[in-house]
């Protein structure tokens, strides 16, 4: 048998994320540094909302206290329902809706937003149980919701938000920001 060189499949294979998602970002949400969120938008629409690796949350060893989609006393993420074709009772949301509130041990609140319009269809209960799979995997198991926008708006929805490469360099322009010295 001729020595041919196997390939790590492995190594070279992009993730399932990497492959049917493209990265969208919206940074310093709402004028706060560095709370930074990722859109994960599937070619059919939907959109997964997760943290961005920048988030403050996952940074400095940081360990999750609560996460409560209890957004004020008449409104919880939990009691969303959505049935049928066309997602009918799904809650409707704007780009600057909250999600949730996670707090960390250190007592500090982040609350993380919509970022884009449309139906929320599910929220990511098992980061309630688990609250170290928002941690260890955000853009996987650690999502913190899936949101459809409209057909009309699916195309202008990412008109305010960056792709991947603006993301990148407004980071490494924060980057050299912070280490000069003021």
């Amino acid at each position: 048998m001729d020595c041919v060189e196997q390939k790590d499949p492995e190594a070279t294979a992009p993730s399932v994320v990497d492959r049917y998602y493209t990265r969208w970002y919206r940074a310093d949400i709402k004028g706060k540094p560095c709370e930074d969120h990722c859109i994960l938008q599937h070619s059919n629409r939907l959109c997964v909302i997760t943290l961005a690796d920048t988030h403050p949350i996952l940074q400095n060893g940081r360990t999750i206290k609560s996460i409560n989609y209890q957004i004020s006393n008449g409104c919880s993420r939990l009691n969303n329902k959505v049935s049928g074709k066309s997602k009918r009772g799904g809650q409707f949301l704007t780009d600057f809706a909250p999600l949730c509130r996670v707090t960390c041990t250190d007592e500090t609140e982040y609350t993380v937003y919509s970022c884009i319009r449309g139906r929320l269809l599910e929220v990511n209960e098992s980061i309630l149980e688990n609250p170290a799979l928002l941690l260890e995997k955000p853009s996987t198991e650690g999502y913190i919701a899936v949101i459809l926008p409209k057909f009309e708006e699916s195309k202008s929805i990412t008109e305010n938000l960056l792709s991947k490469e603006e993301f990148e360099s407004l980071v490494s322009k924060r980057t050299v920001a912070q280490s000069q010295p003021t």
